[in-house]
Parts: C-alpha cells; structure tokens; sequence
C-alpha cells in the first residue's frame, strides 16, 4: 500500500521550438518533426546561444551553460509536492532519487536534492533512466510500513538536453528538460493511492538505449519505438482487463517518448482523446520525469472515481505500471 500526498512538477523557462531546430540546419524542418514524433516545443536547462553555436559537440561543456543543475531542478519540483502536501523538509524522512543524466557519479543526487532543500534524512538513489518513478514508488510499496519513515520524497531530476548532439538530426527534436517529485507514505492515507505496480526489465537488450560517460545519447530507434509500444499496449491491457474501463474513470498516462508511440497505444487499447493525458507535444521527452510531470500538471483535475494508469519504458531495458485510484473528495 503506498498513498501519494503531494505531486510537483518543474520545467525551465528556455523554449526549444520546431523552428529553432530547423534553424540549426541539421536536415530538421516544422513538417518533419511533427510528422516523425509529434512534437512542437520542448524546455531546456541550457542556453541556446550555447546550443546554436556549440549544437553540444562536446557535453562536458553542457553543465556551464546550463541555467540549473538536477539538484536545483529537483528541489523545485519536490518543493511544489511539499506544498501540496501541506508538509515541510522536516517532516521528510527518506529521499529517493534517479535520474537518466545524473549530475555527479558520486554522491547519492539524493543527497544534492536534499540539501537544496535542507532535509535532513537518509537519501539513496534508485534509477531505471525512463522507468525510474515506477520503480522507486514500487521499491517503496515492497517494504515493510513499520521500516519506513511517515513521509518519503521521490524525486526524477531530469535535465537531458544537455547529453543531446543538436547536430543529429534523429536526436535533436526528441528530448526536454524536466523534474518531478512525490510525497509518498505506507501508512499515512491519502486521497491518491498506489492500488496496483508491476515492473519488469529485458537485461539482454541493455544496449539498445545508452548514454555513455561524457558522451551523447543515442538509441536504436527502430528497436526501442517497437518494444516501448508492445510492452505499453501490454501493460494497459492488463490494467484494462483487471481494473476495468468506466467511461470518464479510466485515464491513461503514458511514458512520454513521443507523441506517435503514445496515439498508438491509445488506438491499440481503445482509450479515448478524452481519457488520454499528456504533455509530450509541449515539452517533449523528459525522461523519468515525463509521466508523473503529467500527472503532477493535472493535480487539480483529480476526480474521487478516477482510476489512473500510468505506464512507463525505460532503458535497460525496462518497464512499470502503476495503477492510482482516486479515493474522497479534494480538501479545501
């Protein structure tokens, strides 16, 4: 049993739009971009002046250029949960974060975020790149209540353009900058509850998403667009089939990769415009932080009857479904 008190969610104020990429020459135009992912717009850490005269040839350069750092990101969106949970950094007493792009080897980002934040608590970190929330809110729910701390901080820090090669054409349109954040407790209800998680990883196809040390990002397309939508449509499915589909009740919330792969998992499940949340054409792809940044925007919207399935892909490769219900009324 897991209860989610607070949601928080940060972007950067630098736009990355359709024309700025096709600006850069790189073989990139509006039409292209919108066909191939469905994407408009995406934030970002960096400068772009930095972006139009280096495109990020070398990514060691990125951090310099860059307006905030994870643990800056992080602390924002983990703030914006605290508020909504009515509690301070004293009343946290364990943080857990994991990112795709971490800003140090060592320490724990954790413990970056915490001390942007002035917690004082034990921090670790727990990452599967995209598939990190579902992870660490079901790494959570495994344990034994009695073990954990009253309130626990999930946080997804998430600033990936700055491992992007904006001279790569297949690349440069995906990725934005993004964090998220949750307060979670095992024993402490609330009016979000975690009813159902599941993950899994396919370890011999590690290499098909990669972002090797002071290196770019890069992926093989193909491979990855195929198995990020079997194992969504999978996933949704089994939440479909278990938990059923209500008109108006059942939202899907997928791992926001593009907006593509997203249509058709929605076609292959039956899920409706109206029952289909997203923010990929806005901010593109921002990693672990994607789908609960998703959710987080749609705080207020929280009805008592909903039922929220989130599914999430990462690399590794790796996956996770997580099934929120919708309990009582919105205090205030």
């Amino acid at each position: 049993m897991l209860y989610i008190h607070g949601l928080g969610h940060y972007h950067p104020e630098n736009v990355i739009t359709n024309r700025f990429i096709e600006e850069l020459d790189i073989g990139s135009s509006d039409e292209w971009i919108r066909e191939r992912v469905g994407i408009l717009a995406r934030r970002t850490a960096l400068s772009l002046e930095y972006i139009r005269a280096t495109k990020n040839r070398d990514p060691r350069a990125a951090a310099e250029a860059s307006c905030c750092t994870n643990a800056r990101s992080g602390a924002l969106a983990a703030a914006m949960a605290l508020e909504r949970a009515s509690l301070g950094p004293e009343d946290i007493g364990l943080v857990i974060s994991g990112s795709s792009a971490s800003d140090h080897l060592t320490p724990a980002e954790a413990a970056t975020v915490a001390g942007e934040l002035g917690i004082e608590a034990p921090c670790m970190d727990l990452n599967s790149a995209c598939s990190t929330f579902g992870m660490q809110a079901l790494w959570t729910s495994w344990m034994r209540p009695e073990k954990l701390p009253s309130f626990v901080l999930l946080v997804q820090p998430e600033n990936l353009t700055r491992c992007v090669d904006y001279s790569d054409r297949r690349i440069a349109p995906l990725f934005g900058d993004g964090s998220s954040a949750a307060v979670v407790s095992a024993t402490v209800p609330s009016r979000l509850r975690l009813a159902d998680a599941f993950c899994d990883s396919a370890p011999s196809q590690w290499d098909k998403v990669r972002i090797p040390r002071f290196s770019h990002f890069n992926q093989n397309g193909n491979a990855v667009q195929g198995f990020a939508i079997r194992r969504s449509t999978d996933s949704l499915r089994r939440l479909q089939e278990t938990y059923g589909t209500g008109p108006g009740s059942f939202v899907y919330i997928g791992h926001q990769a593009n907006f593509g792969m997203l249509k058709t998992v929605c076609e292959r499940c039956g899920i409706e415009e109206e029952n289909h949340w997203f923010n990929v054409v806005e901010y593109g792809n921002t990693g672990c932080s994607s789908a609960p940044a998703v959710l987080s925007q749609r705080w207020d919207n929280l009805r008592e009857g909903n039922t929220l399935a989130m599914v999430l892909v990462g690399s590794g490769l790796s996956w996770a479904s997580l099934l929120f219900t919708v309990e009582g009324a919105a205090e205030g």
